[in-house]
């Protein structure tokens, strides 16, 4: 089976928000995630996710601390994504390869249809952030 690794970041903002995208491409296309994307040769996964956010969102950001990684198990590969949490440093958060973007608080994070891998994530939040 074939193996993708990326990272993602978990952009929160200072009112217990976190940023939710919805993809615009792909096989995926319509499902929500957290931004990222592949890590290139000699990258570290920080570098990845900042040079990734900044193509996706034009924003820059700071990669606080790992949250998780999660192993999970497509029909068509394998994917290990790399979680941060994030916060934005400078730009707009202008969507360049997303549908849509909302913020969401725990109270309201199941309202949109997160795509398995990120379901992970959500879960773990909704533990350790409650």
């Amino acid at each position: 089976m074939k193996r993708i690794e990326v990272v993602a970041a978990i952009i929160h903002d200072g009112q217990g928000r976190v940023l939710a995208t919805q993809r615009g491409y792909g096989e995926m296309k319509g499902g929500w995630e957290f931004p990222g994307g592949k890590t290139e040769q000699g990258e570290t996964h920080e570098q990845a996710l900042k040079r990734e956010i900044w193509e996706e969102l034009e924003a820059t950001i700071k990669v606080e601390r790992l949250v998780q990684t999660v192993e999970w198990d497509y029909p068509h590969f394998h994917l290990t994504m790399h979680c941060f949490w994030c916060s934005v440093e400078s730009g707009s958060l202008t969507l360049k390869e997303h549908e849509s973007a909302r913020w969401l608080t725990l109270t309201d994070i199941d309202t949109v249809d997160w795509l398995p891998a990120d379901r992970a994530v959500v879960e773990t939040l909704k533990k350790t952030c409650a």
